[in-house]
């Protein structure tokens, strides 16, 4: 079964907003029910028996610094693999299991295996163990000093080790060579609980942590919050910054329940220098980078994306329902991730769980789109920093599939999209 559009818990209901079409509230009402299992237990981790698991297809995809593209993800008997091509997905090598115990992996969605490349031979794979409560998890690392030939036992990223949310992380090296691991984390919701005695509480949401390695994922700072009242189950985007350092992108609460995108940069700066190192970051306050005003007490599962203009400042991507429209759009935020453009919705009213990618003044959007028959993979292709696109059409498969993942070689960039059957490596850049 492919899911399609959002993913939202069943306690939704309806949607507020302008009234519909019919056409379009009896698709929302089919989408909530086909997704409400995935939802709620497969996305989110629990261990509650479902009635047919979808198959565990998400994988993380990088380019090595020589070039070979790698894969991380999990077979069919569910066991963690690495795979790479040294023609960029024209041919594979044999996939190689890795030993990570006894540890469960989440491969759905949202939440998946990642693998990343720093210098001097550094390399991670991080996944989201879940937990033996429903909707907690630790973040597992495995790391590499020898450019993936060989990788550690599995290890927590973060030091809070409580039996509650650490999920959906996201990771990668900055230009420094600095690993960040950016996180959903419950641990403040957790605290309010504990302190009020009871589970009913003021506090939106969760809230995003990170921490830092400058070693390659051998010793890690303190875990450092980013910001409070965080998306509970959307994936986070990080995208590199002038300076040199990461932003994120990532779906926040908004008061009172508006679901939109809250944007911040990581380390270089306060956060993650003096105070920080005594442990005592206060919560940043995070710049509001969408205004869709999507108002709804739900987690959709569908993350953001992010990545660096030519012209300074920011292209994102992300799914909202903005004056009662539902769509993937797509615009410009400034250096400071504050909107910086005309909104445009994505040319498929169908589309779901984009990801955008740059490279100088080329720019490429693809996602995710079912026309009642099969899935099509389709990009949206831009040379002029986003200032015009052309449609493509990239690939259509009727077999179960994951999201589209956009990786880069130089000047290069491809379309990473995994089937029941095949991994698919498209060019979309130049």
């Amino acid at each position: 079964m492919v899911t399609r559009g959002l993913e939202v818990p069943a306690r939704q209901g309806l949607l507020p907003g302008p009234a519909w079409g019919l056409r379009c509230i009896l698709a929302l009402l089919i989408w909530a029910w086909v997704s409400t299992a995935w939802a709620q237990h497969a996305g989110h981790g629990s261990t509650a028996p479902q009635r047919r698991a979808p198959p565990a297809l998400a994988m993380g995809a990088a380019f090595a610094p020589d070039g070979v593209l790698w894969v991380v993800g999990l077979n069919p008997a569910r066991r963690l693999f690495v795979q790479h091509s040294a023609d960029a997905g024209l041919t594979w090598g044999a996939p190689r299991l890795l030993d990570i115990g006894q540890d469960v992996v989440s491969a759905h969605g949202e939440n998946r295996p990642k693998i990343a490349f720093g210098p001097s031979g550094h390399a991670v794979i991080t996944y989201t163990q879940p937990l033996s409560r429903p909707y907690t998890g630790e973040i597992r690392m495995l790391r590499s000093d020898d450019g993936g030939r060989s990788f550690s036992a599995p290890f927590t990223v973060h030091r809070d080790r409580q039996l509650i949310t650490h999920r959906f992380e996201s990771v990668a090296f900055d230009a420094q060579g600095v690993l960040h691991t950016v996180w959903v984390d419950k641990r403040d919701l957790e605290a309010l609980k504990a302190r009020s005695r009871g589970p009913a509480v003021a506090y939106r949401g969760a809230a995003i942590y990170r921490n830092e390695s400058r070693d390659g994922g051998q010793t890690f700072g303190p875990d450092l919050k980013v910001a409070d009242h965080s998306c509970e189950c959307c994936r986070i985007a990080l995208a590199p910054t002038l300076s040199g350092g990461l932003a994120a992108l990532w779906r926040h609460v908004f008061e009172p329940n508006e679901r939109d995108h809250a944007f911040a940069t990581l380390g270089g700066g306060a956060l993650s220098q003096g105070a920080a190192a005594e442990g005592q970051v206060p919560a940043s306050v995070p710049m509001r980078a969408t205004l869709d005003r999507w108002a709804l007490d739900a987690c959709p599962h569908h993350g953001p994306g992010l990545t660096p203009s030519a012209a300074g400042g920011y292209h994102a991507v992300w799914f909202g329902i903005r004056a009662g429209v539902p769509a993937v759009r797509y615009g410009r935020l400034d250096a400071q991730g504050a909107p910086a453009s005309e909104v445009q919705a994505l040319p498929d009213a169908a589309a779901e769980h984009a990801d955008v990618i740059s490279a100088g003044r080329n720019l490429a959007i693809v996602w995710r789109s079912f026309d009642g028959e099969a899935t099509r993979l389709r990009a949206w292709v831009s040379d002029d920093d986003g200032r015009s696109f052309r449609l493509r059409e990239l690939a259509r498969s009727a077999d179960d599939n994951d999201h589209p993942r956009l990786v880069r070689r130089g000047d290069e960039a491809f379309a990473v999209w995994r089937t029941a059957k095949e991994v698919r490596v498209e060019r979309v850049l130049p």
